[in-house]
């Protein structure tokens, strides 16, 4: 499996994986700006997918990740995992993907992610397995949670 960026015809299938993590993330398939979002990120390549079966545009996704790259700095926007596919490598291999191909150091990486009272809270250890380290809370009761990861000179 490799990631690689997403096209249109990828579209529905990542509003299928989408649905798939509402229950984490909040209503998206139905969002038009959520819609728009990842359009917009596979026009200018920073939507990475894995397919769960072959490299094909518009099959069914194992992974999805968002980017957005304002050099030196870059996020994390989205990143999800189909439930039959976790446990698989396949959010690590989606950012790893990103951190060599998305970016150009030195910088920094932003993730917002879930806090220490989510049901989403594995994603902290997630990133931090990955080497980025956790920063203030956003919000009150520490339901989000900014991670950063320092870019070296590549």
């Amino acid at each position: 499996m490799q990631a690689v960026p997403a096209v249109r015809a990828d579209l529905p299938a990542w509003l299928c994986l989408a649905s798939e993590v509402e229950d984490l993330f909040g209503p998206m398939v139905d969002d038009p700006q959520f819609r728009a979002a990842v359009e917009r990120n596979m026009e200018r390549g920073t939507a990475l997918c894995v397919h769960a079966e072959r490299e094909v545009p518009g099959g069914e996704l194992a992974g999805g990740l968002l980017m957005s790259a304002h050099p030196p700095r870059y996020e994390i926007s989205w990143l999800a995992v189909g439930g039959a596919w976790r446990g698989r490598g396949i959010g690590e291999l989606l950012v790893r993907t990103a951190l060599r191909d998305l970016t150009a150091g030195p910088g920094t990486v932003e993730v917002t992610t879930f806090g220490p009272d989510h049901p989403g809270r594995g994603a902290r250890g997630f990133y931090e397995h990955l080497g980025f380290a956790p920063d203030l809370p956003l919000s009150a009761g520490g339901t989000r949670q900014t991670y950063r990861l320092r870019l070296p000179d590549l």
